[in-house]
């Protein structure tokens, strides 16, 4: 450490600790040092002693603070700033990273898709600052940090500090210029007093050039010779040099790398939109003149006469062959049913079930496999579907952009499937709905804190709109627009409706739409769902954000999910593939031990988590209401074919009896952070609270004695589920079961409450198995093909489970100690299942089961093709897409 910069850090003591030199610049010298104020460590720059001595420390320091309010999450801010023994410094956050020049250093060229997507970041960010009135002037992959992958740009507005404060013209003495020639545009290069926001669009094309070829569009061997090279010469094809780069993208970077500024894209917002549109196609550049050309014309003329003839003949045939067609008439609207294959189901998951590709040719959908709900895959093409491996737990699919990977949520995770083949990977370790993946390939996600995103190659999730609890908001289901720049997204309140999320400014505008789970289609509509059931599509300008006409019906009775969630998948053009049907309708049967079905004459509702009263008589059973988050504890009288209503707080879930039949123990709360209560089960008191704590808790069984309750606490992702056990008498303290790194839930009590058989995901797929109660004591494996619900027989000596739609019976001994002597089949066929819950009972007899049998209309999909193909041109006016 040099002897200034000993006093500097002497002088700042109390402020920074400087720690080691990171590296040199040509402006400033960069150190690793700790803020003393914040905890945290920084970049501090220490500003080279003759550049100081040029421009004078406080006319440097009143230009760069205007740079302090850039705000964007893609420019790496400006923390402090000063001068402190004559030594003028400034203060950056510190990025654990590395620069986009180590990356080039190392891998040379980059992935085409990394390229664009770290040049659409930062065009971004330059398009802010632009608007701000700053240009960077110095735009190049030193200064282009990655920080988890993301684009940042550091030292935003030094150079314009600089040149604003009258140095240019005298930093040649010290060897010293502003700019840097490989990325200089050409008016920079020559001098040009008035730098515009086009020569920053110049730059980074440059960088973008650098990033596909591994080289600046011009080198040479001294910078001379560079700029020499920017005034003449046009940059070689970047197709001729990497042929897997898309002609859109050699059209954007050619027209960048213009030399008048006339011709280079308006602004930085307008590069990263051509870097996205796929339709664009190179423009023919146009070389400079040969000035000996005219000199040899007529006698060249001459001796190309014939070849001039012969290639009009050939021109006139090309023409011929290449001529603009007549436009073929829009192909014809197609509907039809994709039903699923015998004693197959769609799975009961949060957010939306169903997802078509971009290319609307193939549907992703979360149906009920060997171990509960997992992914199929079905080409419309196909008869028959494919299961999806590694994806056991699923729900909320949603494509990548090229359709080549399926994104899901799945036990506290944010994972990717590649659809050619391979293991899903883990993008996070998050909780999450309704997801959306960029053409930058970063993925958008709601979750309980706002809107978040994290990058699809993996990284830790940020939140970009934290979620509004003083005004009860939550946002919900973003959906990215096509050029990146903006998320749709829908504001669930006391009201719902459309909003959309500016990246580039994070400024929020709200619609006067109601209307959720948006989904954008080329022919500039926004497609959004109704609590009725009901698809509207709104005109929507993606570019101004702004609503432009009025909606018109596209489908309807399409299933909506508690969550605000229709399900439907859309592709990128408007094809669509929806379950039809009222949500979750439903009928309470009797199922016996060969599969023989009676229904109960119950009117069909939305029925989940079914118990039988320790008589037989009566059934206490969670009812949803339609379309909402809503939910009850009902009384079903099977003798008297009566429902009475037991709980009016609308959050009334997962019922279970106390022994005597006295009392029903239920979760009461919303679904995250509900709490355990019970409630006299023929309704002559209010309920009263069991268990008030943070996480979720669910009820799971009584002890035979009713002092007892086991429960399941825990709502996933970073809180993994776990087993407790409840002392109704007393303190009630809950008291631990089974706690470690997996996920567990669903227990039951065998009859003498001696084991507790439960279901983990410790061999990554859900098992169910059993341990001693409450404990310490071993575990022993029940199923072996995935488990889940598991139901001890009243006699203790069998223990039922569900394996996809099978029901099977594992035969048990219980003394002296356990073990699993037989497992056989029971049945097959499609009743609906609960992923973290038993979604059925056993009668006394241990002979029949009551059973939630869905509504069979909603067990499939209806698929509707090119409908928007009209509405492109204004000329639909026939009726939804879903009239039947």
């Amino acid at each position: 450490m040099t002897d200034a910069v000993q006093r500097l850090s002497a002088s700042l003591a109390d402020r920074y600790v400087i720690e080691r030199e990171l590296g040199a610049g040509g402006m400033a010298t960069v150190y690793l040092a700790h803020d003393v104020r914040h905890d945290r460590k920084v970049a501090l720059k220490v500003l080279r002693p003759e550049l100081a001595a040029i421009l004078g420390g406080e006319r440097f320091l009143k230009e760069i603070r205007l740079t302090a309010n850039l705000q964007h999450p893609h420019i790496l801010p400006l923390h402090d700033s000063g001068e402190a023994e004559g030594i003028v410094y400034y203060v950056m956050p510190y990025v654990e990273g590395e620069s986009l020049r180590d990356r080039l250093t190392r891998e040379k060229q980059l992935p085409v898709e990394d390229a664009v997507r770290i040049a659409r970041e930062v065009a971004g960010a330059l398009d802010y600052a632009h608007r701000h009135g700053v240009v960077h002037r110095d735009i190049k992959p030193e200064n282009i940090l990655l920080h988890d992958g993301q684009a940042l740009v550091a030292d935003f507005g030094i150079a314009l500090a600089v040149s604003t404060v009258g140095a240019g013209t005298r930093m040649t003495e010290t060897g010293m210029s502003l700019g840097t020639p490989h990325y200089m545009a050409p008016e920079q290069a020559m001098g040009e007093r008035e730098i515009t926001p086009k020569a920053d669009v110049y730059a980074l094309g440059c960088v973008l050039y650098e990033m596909l070829t591994a080289e600046p569009p011009f080198t040479g061997a001294t910078a001379q010779a560079i700029i020499a090279r920017v005034m003449t010469e046009e940059p070689r094809s970047l197709t001729l040099q990497r042929k897997t780069i898309p002609p859109y993208v050699e059209a954007a970077v050619e027209r960048a790398l213009a030399k008048l500024p006339a011709d280079r894209f308006a602004s930085a917002a307008q590069f990263a939109d051509a870097l996205g549109d796929m339709t664009a196609v190179p423009r023919t550049v146009a070389r400079p003149p040969d000035p000996s050309a005219s000199l040899a014309r007529p006698a060249r003329l001459a001796r190309l006469a014939p070849w001039l003839l012969t290639g009009a003949a050939c021109g006139l045939a090309l023409w011929g062959w290449f001529r603009p067609r007549p436009v073929p008439p829009a192909e014809p609207v197609a509907r039809f049913s994709l039903q699923l294959p015998q004693n197959a189901s769609l799975g009961t998951a949060s957010g939306s079930i169903i997802a078509m590709s971009p290319d609307g040719s193939r549907i992703v959908y979360v149906g009920v496999g060997t171990a509960g709900n997992q992914l199929f895959l079905r080409g419309l093409d196909q008869l028959e579907p494919v299961p999806l491996a590694g994806t056991q737990g699923a729900f909320s699919p949603f494509f990548s952009p090229d359709g080549q990977w399926i994104a899901f949520f799945a036990n506290g995770k944010l994972s990717k499937l590649p659809l050619t083949g391979g293991p899903a990977l883990t993008v996070a370790t998050v909780g999450g709905v309704g997801g959306s993946w960029s053409s930058g390939d970063t993925i958008a996600f709601s979750s309980d804190s706002g809107l978040m995103t994290v990058p699809a190659a993996g990284g830790t999730p940020r939140v970009l709109l934290r979620s509004d609890s003083g005004r009860q908001e939550a946002y919900m289901y973003p959906e990215y627009l096509p050029d990146g720049h903006a998320l749709l997204f829908y504001v669930r309140g006391s009201e719902d409706h459309l909003a959309a999320l500016d990246l580039r400014t994070h400024a929020v505008k709200r619609f006067d739409q109601a209307g959720f789970n948006p989904h954008y289609v080329s022919s500039g509509h926004v497609v959004l769902a109704t609590r009725t059931g009901t698809l509207i599509a709104v005109p929507f300008d993606p570019k101004r954000l702004e609503v432009t006409g009025s909606a018109v019906p596209v489908a309807e009775a399409v299933v909506i999910g508690g969550s605000g969630a229709a399900k439907l998948g859309i592709s990128r053009d408007g094809d669509m593939a929806y379950q039809v049907g009222q949500a979750g309708v439903s009928e309470l049967v009797l199922v016996d031990r060969s599969g023989a079905v009676r229904p109960l004459p119950a009117e069909p509702q939305t029925y989940i988590a079914p118990r039988l009263s320790p008589d037989g008589r009566l059934i206490a059973v969670q009812i949803n209401e339609a379309n909402t988050a809503n939910s009850d504890i009902w009384i079903y009288d099977i003798r008297q074919k009566t429902r009475t209503r037991l709980t009016f707080d609308q959050s009334g879930a997962r019922p279970i009896w106390t022994p005597d039949g006295r009392r029903i123990a239920y979760s009461r709360g919303p679904a995250g952070s509900a709490d355990l209560a019970w409630i006299p089960a023929d309704g002559s008191g209010p309920a009263e609270s069991l268990l008030v704590a943070p996480d979720d808790q669910w009820t799971g069984a009584f002890t035979p004695d009713g002092r007892t309750m086991v429960f399941r606490a825990g709502a996933g992702g970073a809180t993994k589920r776990s087993l407790h056990y409840l002392p109704l008498e007393g303190a009630r303290r809950p008291q631990p079961v089974l706690e470690n790194q997996f996920d567990n839930h669903s227990p039951s009590l065998s009859p003498d409450a001696r084991w507790v058989a439960y279901v983990s995901d410790e061999s990554v797929r859900p098992e169910v198995y059993v341990r001693p109660f409450p404990g310490p004591g071993g575990r022993w494996q029940v199923s072996l093909e995935g488990g889940s619900e598991p139901r001890w027989s009243p006699t203790g000596g069998e223990i039922f489970y569900r394996s996809g739609n099978k029901m099977m019976a594992a035969a048990v001994q219980t003394r002296p100690t356990f073990a699993v002597q037989e497992r056989r089949l029971l049945f097959e066929a499609t009743y609906s299942a609960l992923t973290i819950h038993t979604n059925f009972d056993v009668t006394r007899d241990g002979r029949s089961f009551l059973m939630v049998r869905p509504n069979r209309e909603t067990q499939g999909f209806v698929v509707v093709l090119n409908w928007f193909r009209d509405l492109r041109q204004g000329a639909r006016a026939a009726g939804p897409a879903g009239t039947r």
